[in-house]
C-alpha cells in the first residue's frame, strides 16, 4: 500500500515559504503523492495553484488533487487547468472528483446546488476526457482547447463515492475510487472496497478500481486538542454541535494509532492511503515519515 500526505491547505499559517517547504519536504519523502482538498468559502489557498506551485518544485510525487468539487468549475476551463498541471508535473496527476456537500461553496462560485450535481459531474468529466483527446469543443473555433496532458487521454481519475449507489454510478466512468474515513472505519472501508469490486466486475471492467482513501490524524503530547480546535473549525458548516460529536470518533491521535490504522487498511486491500495532517509544521512530514518508514 503506498501513502501520500497531505499540504495542510485547511489549516491556518500557510504561507509561500510554508507551502513550498511542505511540497519539498513530501517530494523527498518515502511518499507516492503529495495531495490536496477544494474549499471555496473558506480561509484556505485555491487547490489547482497551490498544486502547481508544489507541481513545480517537486520531481517525483504524483500530484494528486484529491477532489475537485466539478459542478463548481466549467468543464473547459478546469480540463484547460488539468492538463496545464500535467505538463507543469511532467505527468504525474492523478484528479480526485466529487460533488461536495458544502453549500456554501456552491453559492460563492455561483453554481446549482440541487439533486442533479452527479449527473453535472458525470457530464463534465466525459466532456473533460474529450477536450484531452483534443476534440473541438467550438465550432468554427482555433482549435481543441490545449495543452494536451502529458498522460495520453489525461490522467487516471478517482470519484469520491462513498454510497452504495455513488459506487456502482462510478464503476461506469471512473478510474477508481478516492474514499475519506473519519475513524478510520474498517466496515466502513470494508463496505466501499467490497462494493466497488463487485460493481467493477459488474459493468464489465477490465481492470479492477484503483481504492485510495484518507482519514485525519494528529501527534505529539497535545494530538488530541490540535485535532479537536481542527474539526471544529474545518467542520462547522455542519453546525459547532455535530462537529463536537464528530470529534472523538477520529481516534488517529498517536504514532501507534496511525501505524494500527495503516496495518488496516493495507489488510483490507488499499491501495493507497492519504493521510490528512491538523498542523502547519513542515516536520510534521519528518515525524510522519518516521513512523512509516
Amino acid at each position: 500500500m503506498q501513502v501520500g500526505l497531505n499540504i495542510p491547505v485547511m489549516v491556518p499559517g500557510l504561507d509561500r515559504a510554508t507551502i513550498l517547504e511542505w511540497a519539498r519536504r513530501i517530494d523527498r519523502g518515502p511518499f507516492s503523492s503529495l495531495c490536496a482538498g477544494e474549499r471555496i468559502n473558506f480561509p484556505n489557498p485555491e487547490i489547482l495553484v497551490t498544486l502547481s506551485a508544489a507541481a513545480a518544485v517537486t520531481e517525483r510525487v504524483r500530484i494528486f488533487p484529491t477532489v475537485i468539487v466539478v459542478p463548481l468549475h466549467a468543464p473547459v476551463l478546469l480540463a484547460k487547468r488539468i492538463a496545464t498541471l500535467d505538463v507543469l508535473s511532467a505527468g504525474r496527476v492523478v484528479l480526485g472528483v466529487g460533488v461536495g456537500a458544502r453549500r456554501d461553496d456552491y453559492i460563492a462560485a455561483d453554481a446549482v446546488f440541487d439533486h442533479r450535481k452527479l449527473s453535472r459531474l458525470e457530464a463534465s468529466v466525459a466532456l473533460m476526457r474529450r477536450v484531452w483527446h483534443g476534440a473541438h469543443v467550438v465550432e468554427g473555433g482555433d482549435g481543441p482547447a490545449e495543452p494536451f496532458p502529458v498522460q495520453p487521454g489525461g490522467p487516471e481519475i478517482l470519484m469520491g463515492a462513498l454510497s452504495a449507489p455513488s459506487i456502482r454510478r462510478a464503476a461506469r466512468w471512473a478510474d477508481g475510487l478516492n474514499g475519506f474515513s473519519f475513524g478510520p472505519s474498517a466496515d466502513e472501508v470494508r463496505f466501499a472496497w467490497d462494493t466497488a469490486r463487485e460493481a467493477w466486475q459488474q459493468a464489465g471492467r477490465a481492470k479492477p478500481p484503483r481504492l485510495t482513501t484518507g482519514f485525519w490524524y494528529a501527534l505529539g503530547p497535545k494530538a488530541r486538542a490540535q485535532l479537536d480546535v481542527y474539526l471544529q473549525r474545518y467542520l462547522n458548516f455542519m453546525g459547532s454541535d455535530v462537529a463536537r460529536t464528530i470529534a472523538p470518533t477520529v481516534r488517529t491521535t498517536s504514532a501507534d494509532s496511525l501505524r494500527e490504522a495503516l496495518r488496516m487498511l493495507a489488510d483490507l486491500g488499499t491501495d493507497e492511503v492519504v493521510l490528512v495532517p491538523t498542523t502547519a509544521d513542515p516536520d510534521e512530514v519528518h515525524r510522519v515519515a518516521d513512523i512509516i518508514g
